[in-house]
């Protein structure tokens, strides 16, 4: 027999876990348009230290030959960029200690599903793995590839604890009654999911252009002028999505009553692409605000997360559908 409660504690603490995902995401795209990428040159401690100075003269005198000799020039503490990619740091070991809790607490499913343990088990390994992939970016002196994959490998583990946790709730999921949807709604969410990973691929390139350019000292204001031609791809590429998005969001609002798990998430689905376009059109209009870069790529993310989670209702409920429908002509 399953036990509840323990079962219970487990989704609790694999939704924390994803919400802390999605946090890290957030902080990492805070760390990236502050440019507080270096502001602690070294992994795992920050100037040498445990817990980072807060001022200079906390520093050896001779610190930027110490580090300059370590391969990183024109090192300068800064206790703001200092202390926002400590706090990045600080939130990934959260995860760290979130993600064992969650492989720990499934062990309740290794006698009724082993799956949800061992994806549980290589979700961990993988949050492990980004931890050493972090330090490898740090060591890289913030190539942009390094960090391009580091965001999409977040992804990854996001996309695997979002089925993890969704599988655990099959026998919830497999009673929604989806026969109401278009039959092509399976097949356009999946090009939406697509098309979201594409949008956030051209996202990154975007943004390794900007951070060249920013290197160039040009004043904010003129950044766009130096774009190169895949933002106005990212740009207009945008409406297809928006649309697309709009279009399921729309069928699951007409098909569901409005205490349904289906249609709070078309309606979470519609805001979160909205939100992400005013972003996208706030960086394009207002000169790249750097306070806006973080929310823009966060709600990339969360759109994906959102319409992977979509996908995994609508296989247990097609699944379920499939089963009665051999049943009843049996």
């Amino acid at each position: 027999m399953m036990n509840t409660h323990a079962a219970l504690h487990f989704r609790r603490i694999g939704i924390l876990t994803i919400f802390a995902v999605y946090c890290v995401i957030l902080m990492g795209g805070i760390v990236r348009a502050s440019g507080a990428g270096m502001g602690c040159p070294d992994w795992p401690t920050c100037f040498g230290q445990w817990i980072p100075p807060t001022d200079e003269s906390q520093l050896p005198a001779n610190y930027h030959e110490i580090y300059a000799e370590r391969g990183y020039e024109d090192t300068q503490f800064n206790p703001v960029k200092t202390w926002t990619e400590y706090t990045n740091r600080l939130v990934g070991v959260t995860i760290g200690f979130l993600i064992f809790l969650t492989a720990w607490s499934s062990r309740v499913y290794r006698k009724t599903d082993k799956t949800i343990f061992y994806l549980s088990l290589g979700s961990f390994f993988l949050v492990g793995f980004q931890g050493w992939l972090g330090s490898t970016v740090v060591a890289s002196n913030l190539k942009p590839a390094m960090i391009t994959l580091h965001m999409l490998l977040a992804l990854v583990i996001v996309a695997l604890l979002i089925y993890t946790i969704a599988r655990s709730q099959r026998d919830f999921l497999s009673q929604i009654d989806t026969r109401s949807l278009p039959a092509k709604f399976k097949t356009v969410l999946i090009a939406a999911m697509i098309m979201t990973l594409l949008q956030v691929a051209m996202g990154t390139q975007v943004r390794e252009a900007v951070d060249f350019i920013a290197r160039e000292h040009i004043e904010r204001q003129y950044w766009r002028e130096d774009f190169p031609i895949i933002f106005y791809i990212h740009r207009s590429f945008s409406s297809i999505i928006l649309f697309t998005n709009l279009w399921l969001s729309w069928k699951l609002y007409q098909t569901f009553d409005k205490q349904s798990l289906l249609f709070r998430t078309g309606l979470t689905l519609a805001a979160l692409v909205i939100i992400a376009i005013l972003a996208g059109i706030s960086l394009d209009r207002l000169g790249v605000p750097p306070i806006v870069q973080p929310i823009h790529l966060l709600m990339a993310n969360l759109i994906f997360g959102v319409q992977f989670f979509l996908y995994s209702c609508l296989n247990y409920a097609a699944k379920n559908q499939a089963r009665l429908a051999r049943h009843s002509t049996g």
